[in-house]
Formats: structure tokens, sequence, C-alpha cells
């Protein structure tokens, strides 16, 4: 007989949002699982990445960091190794075009907070190894079956984790989705963001710069201290050009295609990269199944909203489940339903946003250049508007 345990909610995924999921849940007095395959990716190593600094970081909004706080994970994180961003300047493809945004014209402290993978991934962690939440890790699924009463995950190992709610947090690729028969359409952008962390000549003064480019994507973000992080969203042949080159040849190529904002740069963490596609599903849930995080959505980096949205999937799917009425059990379709239409217009809009600006500068038609870069300037005159798109970026 193979071991069976019972539980109301298997999270498949032990990624940031799945974590998040996990810790915001364990209060609900909800029976949890969370299952993983990779323990590196569950439990990252305490030592410090080459340089001292993890290639990979995320701009956290304020309403992400408030849902972090509220878990006891956020203030977990050494404040040195958080910067905030007090303005934003984006630039178009003309030289002229630009786009600046202030949290202080916006009545805000900060427009977001940069933030390590690996030190959010060790906080979220420390918070779910708690007995409220069984750990299943490195575990693999074998199979997944949906009854009317429950879902039963049968692992790899021979061992069946039985559960009301089985959500999908396993990233872009998602073996729950594909398993659940939930459709996905992708596009794929023929890009790869190349990620690398630099020492600058010049301070950043907490001012993230981004540059739209006939080639991509240009982003530096500001780290502590003379320190920036970059993300360029680039087509995959300049991108595997970029990442073959040595530490000098790709510091001042990358000063030279910003304009040498932040001064003579020096790389501190070797580049790295990773595909760009946009990913619609055609639902979020069906009975016994959620999706969240990469497997419910994929957007383009070039807003930094990615890892946010993922993060308000975990918000809300935890707080319907833990504000269910009585006659709902957690993987109630109707119950579900609720999660789904809170979170397919938020996305929907994200999607549109970031992939209609990435057509719209990849196009090199005359016209359509002047007109873009018109409307960056237009934008940049308009205080009102400006104040909208922060207050719907900052949630």
């Amino acid at each position: 007989m193979s071991p069976r345990a019972e539980f109301d909610i298997a999270i498949v995924g032990g990624g940031l949002v799945g974590l998040s999921l996990a810790v915001a849940l364990m209060q609900s007095g909800l029976k949890l699982a969370l299952i993983e395959p990779r323990s590196a990716s569950i439990e990252p190593q305490s030592a410090a990445p080459a340089g001292g600094w993890d290639s990979r970081v995320y701009a956290v909004s304020p309403g992400t960091a408030s849902f972090l706080e509220h878990l006891g994970v956020w203030q977990a994180i050494s404040p040195e190794r958080v910067t905030r961003v007090e303005g934003m300047e984006i630039y178009g493809d003309d030289g002229t075009a630009r786009l600046e945004f202030s949290a202080y014209d916006a009545g805000l402290r900060e427009l977001a907070f940069i933030v390590e993978n690996r030190l959010l991934a060790q906080a979220l962690w420390r918070a779910a190894a708690s007995a409220a939440v069984r750990v299943y890790c490195p575990a693999s699924c074998a199979s997944l079956h949906l009854g009317p009463d429950a879902a039963t995950l049968a692992l790899t190992d021979g061992t069946e984790v039985r559960a009301r709610l089985v959500v999908g947090a396993d990233g872009a690729d998602s073996w729950v989705r594909d398993q659940a028969g939930i459709a996905v359409s992708p596009v794929d952008y023929g890009q790869l963001a190349v990620v690398s962390n630099f020492s600058c000549g010049k301070p950043h003064d907490g001012i993230a710069y981004q540059w739209f480019r006939r080639d991509g994507v240009l982003a530096l973000l500001p780290l502590a201290g003379n320190r920036a992080s970059m993300v360029w969203s680039i087509v995959r042949e300049s991108a595997e050009r970029l990442l073959s080159l040595s530490p000098e040849s790709l510091a001042a190529e990358v000063g030279a295609a910003s304009h040498e904002a932040l001064g003579a740069l020096s790389v501190i963490t070797p580049p790295a990269a990773f595909p760009l596609r946009l990913q619609r599903v055609a639902r979020f849930v069906m009975p016994r199944v959620a999706l969240i995080g990469d497997a419910a959505h994929n957007v383009h980096p070039l807003a930094g909203q990615g890892v946010n949205l993922g993060f308000r999937d975990a918000r809300v799917l935890a707080a319907t489940l833990s504000g269910r009425e009585a006659r709902y059990d957690c993987g109630d379709h109707a119950l579900l339903r609720r999660y789904e239409r809170a979170r397919k217009e938020d996305v929907a809009a994200m999607q549109l946003t970031t992939h209609g600006l990435q057509k719209l500068f990849a196009v090199e038609t005359v016209w359509v250049a002047r007109a873009r870069n018109a409307g960056l300037n237009l934008v940049n005159l308009q205080p009102q508007i400006k104040k909208f798109l922060v207050r719907q970026a900052v949630a």
C-alpha cells in the first residue's frame, strides 16, 4: 500500500509565490502541504553568490511589501540590502523623448523596493518552516487525479497526497496546469532578459532608469551603495553575444547603451539570462485546481510587475480561502471563481500594457517611431495621468 496523507490544500511549487501563499494560510486552520522538486530553490544557500549580490532582483511594489510585512517576511530581510526607488526616468529611442516619475510628486515615499531573489526566498522559506506546513522536498509529482470531493497527487516515491485543492504555483511550464488540461496561449518574444550587477562611477540617487531601444529594453535598477542591477531584454542573438563578452567589454557596452547615466561601470556579478514570453491561460481555476504566479500568467518584464502580479494572486487566493463560508470546501469551483474574477482584470490589463509597449517599440516604421516618442513626451506633461499610472503600479 502506498502511504497517503490528507490535506485541505496542496501547493505544488516552492518559489516565491507558492511560499507566500503557504505562509499567508498558516493561521487559517487549514492543513497545508507544499511540494517542491528542487531543494536548492526552496531553501537557498545562505552564502552570497559571486560578487556578494544576486544577479536576479525584483522591483517589489509597496503593496507587495505590505503583504510580505503582514506575513512577517519583509522585516526579516536586512534593510541594508533593500533599496528604495524614489524616481524613474524612461527614455525613448530618438534621443529626446523622456518620461519621469517621482514618488514625491505622487505623494509617496517610494515607487518600489529593489530586493534580491535569494533574500526574498530565504525569508519566505524561514517563515514557511513551521509545523503548520508539511513540506515534501525534494519531491516530484507523477500524476494528478481530480475527483468530485478531492484531488490526489501521486509522487514519484510512491506517496499519495490527497487534498481538497491543488494549487499550481509551479512556474511558466506548469505541470499542474498541463495535468489539469488548462489551455495556454504562449507568445515567444524571441528575446532573452540578460541580468547582471555593476558598481557605478556615479550615485544613482534612488533613480531607476529605462531605455526603450530598437533592439530591446534596457533597465538599470538601483542597489545599495553605488551599485545597479541591469535587466536588458534583447533579441536572442544579441543576448548570447552579451553573455559571451568579457566583464570589461560588457561594462563598456552597457555604459554606452545607458549614455553613461551612472558613469563608468564595473561588473560585480556575471551575467545570466532567461527567455521572455507572453502567456495567457484559458482559466485560472477549475474544480479542485487553482493557478497562481507564472503558472497563471507571464508578462514582459519591461514594467517590472511580474512578481507583483504573482504575490497579488497569493494574497487574493489566501483571503478567498480563509474567508470562505462553511458550505464551501477549499476546492469548490464556485468559491475559486471568486479568486479568478478578482484577478483576471488586473492580469489582463498588465499583459495588454506590457505586450503593447513591447510591440510598439519593436516597430521601426518612421511615423510609428515619431508617434511613440511623442507619446512619452505628452504623458510627461500630464501630472494627473502620471499619478494614476503610479498608483496602479504601487498596488
